[in-house]
């Protein structure tokens, strides 16, 4: 059954939305879009840098997507000015990692498929990868689930709960490294923002409850995932801004519906 590379594509979307449903409702709700933007750009320097010293892509992804992340998370403790900080970082991040490939000896890389995915090309060992991460990401935020509530409610309440708050924005900060890793097959650098943000997003206006959020943000980063494969397959269009742009008719169709 694997060998049909559309059915490899729905799974490696059906992953991504698994682990990016749960973790882009706490973007949400921390307002961190700008945040998991810088963290995503920042996966085209680690691309180059795999590619240089030639180590598995997603690892490369992975080290430098943790590494941006860390540094966002340390300077936004300092009370630096955190969207002139996030845009010099994140388009930084993504001009040098641009460079960086063109500089990589005796390597032809085709960059669109880093910016914008290339599902269809998923292999039984990106599935491997994809779904390894999606299962470390959601039980991280299962098993945190509760604290990590709490810390973003108030950090002065989770103080007093003996929650550090600390601690919690480190789990987040590893589980978007490693969404933004996995993810960069699927949708590509440039959009992996987008599948955090907008199924979250939608979800918001169907779901009176924090689980419920999450749930539903897993069901339409699901659907946007199949339908912009559908939309793909059927009118030939780029695949991981297809599945983007079904995420945001979801999201136009919930909040059409929400104001009726």
């Amino acid at each position: 059954m694997l060998d049909d590379f559309l059915v490899r594509a729905a799974l490696a979307g059906v992953g991504l939305a698994v682990a990016a449903g749960p973790l882009g409702s706490f973007v949400v709700w921390r307002r961190m879009a700008y945040f998991g933007d810088a963290t995503a750009h920042a996966a085209i320097l680690g691309v180059a840098l795999a590619l240089l010293f030639s180590v598995p892509v997603t690892a490369g992804t992975l080290v430098v997507a943790l590494a941006m992340a860390l540094a966002v998370s340390a300077l936004a403790t300092r009370g630096h000015a955190m969207d002139a900080t996030l845009g010099v970082l994140s388009h930084s991040a993504l001009a040098l990692g641009l460079v960086a490939i063109s500089f990589v000896p005796g390597v032809r890389v085709d960059l669109s498929a880093f910016l914008f995915g290339d599902i269809l090309s998923v292999t039984r060992a990106d599935l491997g990868v994809i779904w390894g991460g999606a299962v470390l990401v959601a039980a991280l935020l299962v098993w945190r689930w509760s604290a990590l509530l709490t810390a973003t409610m108030s950090e002065e309440l989770a103080v007093a709960s003996g929650i550090d708050p600390r601690r919690e924005r480190l789990v987040l900060t590893l589980a978007l490294a490693v969404v933004v890793a996995v993810a960069l097959k699927v949708v590509g650098a440039l959009l992996i923002a987008a599948m955090l943000i907008i199924p979250a997003a939608a979800a918001r206006g169907l779901s009176r409850t924090p689980e419920a959020m999450a749930g539903w943000a897993v069901v339409i980063g699901i659907g946007a995932a199949l339908g912009g494969l559908a939309l793909s397959y059927g009118a030939d269009t780029p695949t991981g801004p297809s599945i983007v742009v079904v995420a945001a008719a979801a999201f136009l169709g919930v909040v059409s519906v929400a104001r009726r």
